[in-house]
């Protein structure tokens, strides 16, 4: 089967430089345009300045489809942030948090994303009563499967019974791919090291881990309460034993923050891609530390690629560079790890 597979990136990877004030927005896409990709992801509300405000101006959209003309960059994928305790005293109301998502749905719009990532905090009734108006604006609505969560669950057979009795188009999943990792991160491992971890410690949290990755992960079931959900899924899948263990070994706190970030990765079958790929309409190419011989030790970049190419995924990979929060107290260059990152899916996607 053929694939369309194209590239983009997150500018979200290079937040370090645009917080220090080494890149503006323009910056960050002049730098996209130097990796190749053709792709742009945008978080409006982290890198456009009086969001939203500005969006509706023209001054602002003439500024940016001239930057996209310019760097000839397109426009991949919207990051919306449902924000409905704005409030201190309450949450949005229903009412108020589909306006909010209708109202992200037009900036999308306005800025030529075809696609709005949502988030999994997001009520699906919220999502399902804004199906029409993203219909009429032609912007489809992704759910982000971050890790813990997973595609083939009981956390996604719940959406896909939404889709399924809706019969929406303009719904469906943004995997991203901190749920195909084989190992937890280096990054987070030397990290752990520098705030005192102890190596018997990291070696009880890395087996467990592999044990997880050879015997298959439980998954996450479908629950409108998170917290308790992702704590079941953290105690089915052996958080309880490790965490004795570590005690036994006379862990400090160190080590249990290594236990407990272990969590935050999974390993999924790559199946699950081209099991789900009608309802995939962008991916979170997520990676934590490209090494110079372009060789990802977390994310199985070459394994998921190939999934894609096999389901004939006609989306973008979007890079997303995320282990930069874990180096800032010795030095982030996200330049060159997103530089390392779009290689290696070149590589992989053209082989």
């Amino acid at each position: 089967m053929s694939s369309e597979i194209k590239r983009s990136i997150s500018l979200y990877s290079y937040q370090d430089e645009y917080y220090d004030g080494k890149l503006d927005l323009e910056g960050c896409l002049k730098e996209v345009a130097k990796t190749g990709a053709t792709g742009v992801e945008l978080l409006p509300e982290q890198m456009v300045k009086r969001f939203p405000i500005s969006v509706e101006s023209e001054e602002f959209r003439k500024q940016w489809f001239g930057w996209l003309e310019k760097y000839h960059l397109e426009p991949s994928c919207y990051d919306a942030f449902l924000e409905n305790r704005i409030f201190d005293n309450r949450t949005l109301s229903l009412g108020e948090q589909i306006k909010m998502m209708k109202r992200d749905i037009r900036l999308a719009s306005l800025l030529g994303f075809p696609v709005l990532r949502t988030l999994v905090s997001t009520p699906m009734d919220v999502i399902e009563g804004s199906l029409d108006y993203a219909e009429e604006m032609n912007v489809k609505i992704g759910l982000e499967v971050h890790a813990p969560f997973s595609l083939n669950s009981g956390w996604a057979d719940g959406y896909m019974e939404m889709i399924k009795r809706t019969g929406t188009k303009y719904f469906g999943f943004i995997p991203d791919l901190g749920i195909f990792c084989k190992n937890i991160p280096d990054v987070v491992r030397d990290k752990a090291r520098r705030m005192g971890a102890t190596e018997k410690c990291l070696k009880i949290v890395d087996d467990a881990y592999a044990k997880r990755v050879e015997k298959g992960f439980v998954k996450i079931k479908y629950d409108l309460n998170l917290g308790k959900a992702n704590m079941e899924y953290r105690m089915a899948n052996g958080m309880q034993e490790m965490m004795d263990a570590i005690e036994a070994a006379g862990g400090n706190d160190a080590d249990r923050w290594y236990a407990n970030m272990s969590f935050t990765y999974s390993w999924s079958d790559p199946q699950d891609i081209i099991d789900n790929i009608d309802y995939i309409y962008h991916t979170h190419a997520k990676f934590y530390n490209m090494h110079e011989d372009y060789v990802e030790t977390a994310v199985a970049i070459p394994e998921v690629v190939e999934a894609f190419k096999k389901a004939g995924y006609k989306g973008f990979l979007s890079s997303e560079y995320e282990g930069g929060e874990h180096l800032r107290d010795v030095g982030v260059d996200s330049i060159e790890q997103v530089r390392r990152n779009q290689e290696a899916l070149r590589r992989a996607i053209e082989e």
